[in-house]
């Protein structure tokens, strides 16, 4: 279970010849006389006392690494904080954890060993090594090392990514760590594995098996490093034959080598009707009308996809579509930023993207703003965010892709980042203040409420506490290594440090958010959890399109214009035998629901009518709404608002993807098979059908129309007799054709992104 050059390096107890008394005397001859002879090999506390725990598991949130503790034993989670944990064994509980005149008699190996009664029951047997280390660190007299014992740099990993094709069903994983004295240790047999999903099991020493085909990441960890490692078992497959399908650009080179290793053929591609649908929904929000359809597929220009992209990018509904996506991860609401605020907010966002500015300078510009909300609009951002914690977690994870929430409270367990740097990075936001020039807000119960003029100014003094030391910590970016200066302007700064193209943050998050837009998935999944032990499924392909898009100036037509022109973009939904399993290598397009503003625009383009929100003129689309709360009549929630929330608008409370809902619910379906929004649409007046029944239009050419408009295709042969008979046998034709525009718009054609 433990590490062979732990019983190499360890005394060999046998060859010492002596027992060990139960006095003070007897401890300190088994510690002496043997230990002279190799006393090079001392346990250690830092390095041996502390992974012996980790590897036991008794470090573990769900064990004595609990914020509680566990059973009045407390040690610090995956223990990050070794002089903590060192008082708790040797000092908590008067001292009975260990006994220095008997080590067999310590609680701390009674327990682990079952000699006495243990929640967590037995983590080591009398004679393993790990009994061994603890035993003779206690024999020593159960001192510590701290400041002598050498730091640990680096832990290496091999392999870093290992591919295994049938019938080879397991692997070894080995583990070095490298300390600042110049010593390397094999640590393969005392590190600490974990696995991502239950497709591989992974034994005490490092050995992973297949339990299913499929790719896992294992996650290693020694003292206070973790190093993943992915690893994909293969089927044979033995009639795979790579095609070499053709590659569009270089997203495609990087996708189909990952799958030509997985063996994994790609979809075919897609054809006209789907692509057509597929970018006027990723970049417009909504379905294409019947002649826009007609217009395309007639096109017989060998170049018109990417025509189609180019005109698409440059209509005003692509800046309306992004901005609210924009406004989603930037709080834009109107209880916080009231009415005003958030159409300012929003047309600000709106017009930035419309003319297509750099996105790097867009974040610099939010998180330096300040003054009057309503004439700086940028400055919203911080109206919404009221304190230093929620301004340093949001700007992390926004723009960074970087959570820190962990790190508020202990080290982050899965991440490099310490309280420390936690509150350095707090303290860049504490300086922040608020003048509230008005707030006529209408329930005055709610401190979180805000309806006036707002100032947002930052004071030159005000610091954010770290609750440890109840001290500052001096300000500082994420991963730097200087603090700022006293008299420096902090949100400036950070600005500055925010922008630069040298950023080691930003471009590969703001990559990875596009390509999660346009493809379902992002390649770092959830976007913004970028950490060491959540790798990127292709981290070549992300670090590319983060240069694609540094070299354009971080603006965000350019690689949006590059994704969708890849062949991967533009595969069918139907996968290959080979990718039928695929859910995160791209062999072929994910199927998605459509967003609420997708399903309302759209059936609002079907239908030829228009639905109304409180508080906005009529003839607005809900993919131009600045907001997600009715304004105007409060306690007014029209049926189109309604609507808008059952199918997961979010009320952008969090800014994180993750707050808006793309899961099919109950309600939804009720909504789309007779919910007011659907039937007005059907019914009103001047619509689509009335407009078909008014100009007496041939059966043939009504039903057309509604075909081309809904699903952009004629209908088959079949659909065409059924429809045009149920229309033929009806006696009420109006009502027979809403029958069949209601069919269409329930189908899964029109419903779901394929």
């Amino acid at each position: 279970m433990f590490p062979r050059w732990h019983s190499l390096r360890r005394l060999d107890w046998d060859r010492c010849g002596i027992s060990v008394l139960k006095t003070v005397l007897g401890v300190w001859f088994v510690a002496g006389p043997c230990r002279a002879a190799e006393a090079s090999q001392a346990v250690s506390f830092s390095r041996d006392v502390m992974q012996t725990l980790s590897k036991a598991g008794c470090n573990l949130g769900t064990c004595h690494g609990n914020a509680n503790g566990k059973g009045g034993f407390k040690l610090s989670l995956r223990g990050q904080d070794p002089q903590l944990d060192y008082q708790a064994l040797t000092h908590d509980f008067m001292g009975r954890r260990v006994n220095l005149q008997d080590p067999g008699r310590s609680l701390l190996l009674l327990k682990a060993t079952m000699q006495q009664a243990h929640e967590g029951g037995r983590r080591f047997v009398s004679d393993s090594a790990a009994y061994r280390t603890l035993y003779e660190w206690i024999a020593a007299g159960a001192a510590h090392d701290f400041g002598r014992a050498p730091k640990l740099r680096r832990l290496v990993v091999k392999p870093a990514v290992a591919t295994l094709v049938e019938p080879i069903d397991h692997v070894r994983i080995s583990a070095s760590a490298v300390f600042d004295d110049g010593t390397t240790w094999d640590v393969s047999d005392i590190a600490v594995y974990e696995t991502s999903n239950t497709q591989v099991s992974v034994a005490p020493d490092g050995e992973v098996r297949r339990e299913q085909f499929g790719e896992s990441t294992v996650l290693v960890r020694y003292l206070d490093r973790q190093e993943p490692v992915r690893v994909a078992f293969v089927e044979a497959r033995p009639d795979f034959v790579w095609t070499n399908p053709p590659e569009f650009n270089y997203v495609d080179r990087f996708v189909f080598a990952k799958l030509k290793q997985l063996r994994i053929e790609p979809a075919e591609l897609c054809d006209d009707v789907t692509f057509l649908r597929r970018a006027y929904l990723d970049l417009l929000g909504f379905v294409p009308t019947g002649p826009e359809a007609e217009a395309f597929l007639q096109d017989a220009n060998p170049d018109k996809r990417a025509a189609l992209v180019d005109s698409l990018l440059d209509r005003p509904e692509f800046a309306e579509y992004w901005a609210q996506k924009f406004a989603d991860l930037l709080r834009v609401e109107e209880k916080t930023l009231d009415r005003k605020g958030v159409q300012n907010f929003y047309s600000w966002i709106r017009r930035w993207i419309e003319q297509d500015r750099p996105l790097n300078q867009f974040a610099a510009e939010i998180v330096a703003a300040r003054g009057d909300t309503y004439t700086s609009p940028a400055a919203g951002y911080y109206r919404a965010q009221r304190d230093a914690v929620i301004r340093a977690e949001t700007t992390a994870q926004v723009f960074l892709g970087v959570r820190l929430q962990c790190a508020k409270c202990h080290n982050h367990p899965f991440d490099r980042w310490t309280q420390s740097d936690y509150y350095s990075w707090a303290n860049l936001f504490s300086r922040i203040n608020y003048k509230v020039l008005e707030n006529a807000k209408f329930d005055k119960n709610d401190k979180r409420q805000f309806e006036g003029r707002q100032v947002v100014w930052t004071s030159r003094k005000g610091e954010f506490a770290d609750p440890r030391t109840n001290e500052p910590r001096s300000p500082r970016v994420l991963g730097g290594d200087d603090d700022l200066s006293e008299k420096a302007d902090r949100l400036k700064e950070l600005a500055k440090w925010l922008a630069n193209e040298d950023n080691p943050f930003f471009a590969e998050a703001q990559a990875n958010r596009i390509w999660f837009h346009l493809m379902g998935r992002g390649i770092v999944d959830p976007i913004d959890d970028f950490r060491a032990t959540n790798p990127p499924s292709h981290p070549e392909l992300l670090r590319s399109l983060a240069d694609d898009f540094r070299a354009h100036d971080f603006r965000l037509k350019p690689l949006v214009r590059t994704i969708m022109m890849s062949r991967t973009y533009q595969l069918t939904s139907r996968p290959t035998t080979s990718g039928s399993g695929d859910e995160m290598n791209y062999s072929h397009a994910i199927v998605r629901s459509l967003s609420a503003e997708q399903v309302l625009d759209s059936l609002t383009r079907v239908t030829g009518a228009g639905v109304e929100f409180e508080g906005y003129p009529g003839g607005l689309r809900a993919g131009q709404l600045p907001g997600v709360r009715p304004v105007g009549d409060r306690d007014k929630v029209l049926p189109a608002d309604k609507f808008l929330t059952k199918f997961g608008k979010p009320p952008r409370l969090l800014s994180c993807e993750c707050e808006r809902s793309s899961d099919l619910a109950l309600g939804q379906v009720f909504e789309m098979i007779g919910g007011p929004i659907v039937v007005n649409l059907l019914a009103q007046k001047g619509n689509r059908i009335d407009d078909g029944l008014a100009a007496a239009k041939p059966p043939a050419s009504m039903l057309d129309s509604l075909y081309w408009n809904a699903l952009n295709r004629r209908p088959t042969k079949e659909e065409r007799q059924a429809m045009l008979e149920h229309v033929e046998k009806a006696d009420d034709k109006r009502g027979a054709w809403q029958d069949v525009a209601w069919a269409l718009v329930n189908s899964k054609e029109f419903l779901l992104r394929r």
